[in-house]
C-alpha cells in the first residue's frame, strides 16, 4: 500500500482526509497523491444562456483551474513537510465520482472524509465511490481522529467475498499492527455453487503473512451489526476498522447492505472499505 491518494476538497488548506493520508504515505513510506477535481464549465452553463454567460463561465473554468494548478508546489511541500518523500498533485475536470475512478487505478487505497455538508463527502455519495471506485478506501469521520498511527486495528469479519478482499487489501496496514482483533459475526455463505474442502481459513490465511490475530465473536441481531462492530471497535480503541463494502444494484442505483451502511454513516474512528 504506497500509493496514496486523496480527494481535495480544496486547494487552500489541507483537510483531514489529506493529513490523514500524507501521515499514512508517510508510516508506509509510499507515495501521496492530491488530487482536486471540478466540475466542466459545459454542465455548469443553462441550456438558454448567452454568449456572455457562457464566456463568463468559461474564463471563471481557466481561473480556478489555473490557482489549482498553481496548487502543486505548496501541496508537495506541505507533503514533504509531513514526512512523505514523494508527492504529486493532479488536477481533473470531469465529474467527480468518474474521475476518481480513473485516478484510483494506478494506487493502492483512496482516503476519503466524510462531511455532512460537503458535496461528495456525505455518506450517500461516499457509498457510490467506495463502491464503484475499484480500490480499498479509508474513510475518514468529521470527529478529530488520533495520528494515522496502526498499533492497534480491528477486523469485521463474517466470511463473505467483500470481508476477504478487504483483509487482502489491508494486509501491509494489518503487518504495521502490534495487535490485530478479528471481529467475528455471523458466517455468510459465500458460494452457493462451490464447495471448498478445506474451506478459506481466515486465521491460517492471516498466520502465513506473519499477522498474529485474536479473535471475539460479536452476537447480535442482524440489524444491530454495525453498532456492534463500532462498539467493539471503539471499546479496543482500534486505530482503523477493516471491513468488506457489501452493496446491491437496485433499480441501477448503488445500495449499501446494513452493517456497512450503519458503519460508514456512524463510525468515529477511520475504516478500511472494500467492496
Amino acid at each position: 500500500m504506497y500509493d496514496v491518494l486523496v480527494n481535495a476538497i480544496n486547494f487552500e488548506t489541507w483537510p483531514k482526509g489529506a493529513h490523514y493520508g500524507a501521515q499514512l504515505a508517510a508510516q508506509m513510506q509510499g507515495s501521496l497523491t492530491g488530487t482536486y477535481i471540478y466540475p466542466s464549465p459545459l454542465y455548469a452553463t443553462p441550456s438558454f444562456s448567452t454568449p456572455e454567460l457562457i464566456e463568463a463561465v468559461i474564463d471563471t473554468a481557466r481561473a480556478l483551474e489555473a490557482s489549482a494548478l498553481a496548487a502543486r508546489q505548496p501541496f508537495e511541500a506541505w507533503a514533504n513537510g509531513m514526512g512523505v518523500a514523494q508527492a504529486s498533485w493532479v488536477v481533473g475536470q470531469g465529474q467527480l465520482a468518474h474521475a476518481l475512478v480513473q485516478i484510483a487505478t494506478w494506487h493502492d487505497v483512496l482516503v476519503l472524509e466524510r462531511h455532512p455538508d460537503w458535496t461528495w463527502a456525505s455518506p450517500g455519495d461516499l457509498a457510490a465511490l467506495v463502491l464503484a471506485v475499484g480500490v480499498p478506501c479509508i474513510v475518514v469521520p468529521p470527529e478529530p481522529v488520533k495520528t494515522a498511527t496502526l498499533a492497534r486495528v480491528a477486523i469485521a469479519w463474517n466470511g463473505s467475498t467483500e470481508a476477504i478482499r478487504a483483509v487482502h487489501s489491508a494486509l501491509p496496514l494489518l503487518q504495521q499492527a502490534n495487535e490485530v482483533l478479528l471481529l467475528r459475526g455471523e458466517p455468510k455463505d459465500v458460494c452457493q455453487e462451490v464447495s471448498w474442502k478445506p474451506p478459506f481459513d481466515i486465521d491460517a490465511y492471516l498466520g502465513r503473512h506473519g499477522i498474529r490475530v485474536r479473535s471475539q465473536d460479536v452476537v447480535c441481531a442482524p440489524d444491530e451489526a454495525g453498532g456492534s462492530l463500532l462498539a467493539q471497535a471503539e471499546h479496543f480503541d482500534a486505530d482503523l476498522l477493516v471491513m468488506g463494502a457489501y452493496g446491491r444494484s437496485r433499480f441501477s442505483e448503488w445500495a449499501l447492505g446494513g452493517a456497512t451502511r450503519h458503519v460508514l454513516w456512524n463510525a468515529r474512528l477511520p475504516v478500511l472499505f472494500r467492496h
